[in-house]
């Protein structure tokens, strides 16, 4: 794995000031590496392995995952109106909206919000009772607001609040760092984020304007958590589809996440996870068509592929330097790894 070392390596103090890599094949770890620093001065602390960074959208993921808990255990249904839990809908039509839309993208719910549309003004409220970008079922709008009101939907399910039911379900994954809001003693340790007009330099708070208005927790964005949190989750899905069996899901709904349940151009979309679509997506040319995945804004990124049974899990924060695309860094990682995984399973 020398050559997706050495990108990363090359990209640290331009693209991003601090990065960990992990790479897992099987359910094992191949490759575990950390780079730079948490911000561009000189006496910034170096990243580790055990590194928390602002996962950003890699968020969604996790609560997709705590839903399909909840269906697990026949508190939510995939296919059900969610009309009882979110009476807001009646008479609206949101009412025809489902866990499997908002997890799928489909809803129809808007995509965002300028946060500047929503200072003073309840975010949850903002999301559940927004118009509808199109019908349900229409098309796929990928949705933070989807997303928010499926936080506010968890959290009803359970009578509790959301971060109690994301500490609880990323407890049961074994991801045993992530968790919303890190306390004071961690933050030095966390990778800076943007520096920004209206809250300066962003560091162990949450970068996503909308999650910061919401104190920092939401479905949509505002988990911290390290290259092995992620990996976690994502091996609960690759291993049920490569057939180790997930302790915290039935096989059954982890492989139902990780095909396709909405077509778009871009990225199609399954259970909360991306799928890829083109050879253009961040995780390259070389991965399967089966591969899954999501990607961060701060940085952050997660793709596995089940044909060659291997995740590559990329922590950044690549906003440090700007709102620039990262795509060629995902991609050229990730294609290094598949052909080097490819290579060894031609060699052995």
């Amino acid at each position: 794995m020398k050559a997706a070392s050495e990108i990363v390596r090359g990209a640290v103090g331009t693209r991003f000031t601090g990065a960990v890599l992990r790479v897992e094949r099987g359910g094992c770890v191949v490759l575990e590496e950390a780079f730079g620093k948490v911000d561009g001065s000189s006496l910034a602390p170096a990243v580790e392995v055990t590194t928390c960074f602002d996962l950003a959208s890699l968020t969604k993921p996790f609560a997709a995952a705590a839903a399909l808990w909840a269906v697990g255990g026949g508190r939510l249904e995939l296919d059900a109106p969610l009309l009882p839990l979110v009476p807001e809908w009646r008479g609206r039509p949101h009412a025809a909206i489902t866990l499997r839309l908002l997890l799928a993208h489909t809803s129809g719910m808007q995509s965002g919000a300028d946060y500047r549309v929503l200072l003073g003004d309840n975010v949850e409220r903002f999301a559940l009772e927004h118009d509808l970008s199109a019908p349900p079922k229409e098309r796929v709008i990928y949705s933070d607001l989807g997303f928010i009101a499926l936080g506010v939907i968890l959290g009803r399910v359970y009578d509790e609040s959301l971060a109690s039911v994301m500490a609880r379900t990323c407890a049961a994954l074994g991801a045993r760092s992530a968790a919303f809001r890190p306390r004071a003693a961690e933050i030095a340790s966390i990778p800076a984020t943007e520096e920004d007009a209206w809250r300066g330099r962003v560091r162990g708070s949450v970068h996503d304007e909308k999650a910061h208005l919401m104190n920092g927790v939401a479905g949509h964005a505002g988990l911290f958590g390290t290259a092995r949190d992620v990996a976690v989750l994502t091996e609960v899905f690759l291993g049920a589809s490569c057939g180790r069996a997930p302790a915290t899901l039935s096989v059954r709904l982890a492989r139902e996440a990780i095909v396709e349940h909405g077509s778009d151009s871009v990225l199609r979309r399954g259970l909360g996870w991306a799928l890829k679509t083109t050879d253009e997506n961040s995780c390259g040319s070389v991965m399967s068509r089966a591969t899954f995945g999501h990607t961060g804004f701060t940085g952050t990124s997660v793709w596995a592929d089940p044909v060659r049974d291997l995740s590559v899990v990329l922590l950044t924060n690549a906003v440090y330097f700007g709102r620039n695309d990262l795509r060629d860094v995902r991609a050229a990682v990730c294609e290094a790894v598949a052909s080097e995984a490819d290579r060894c399973l031609r060699s052995a």
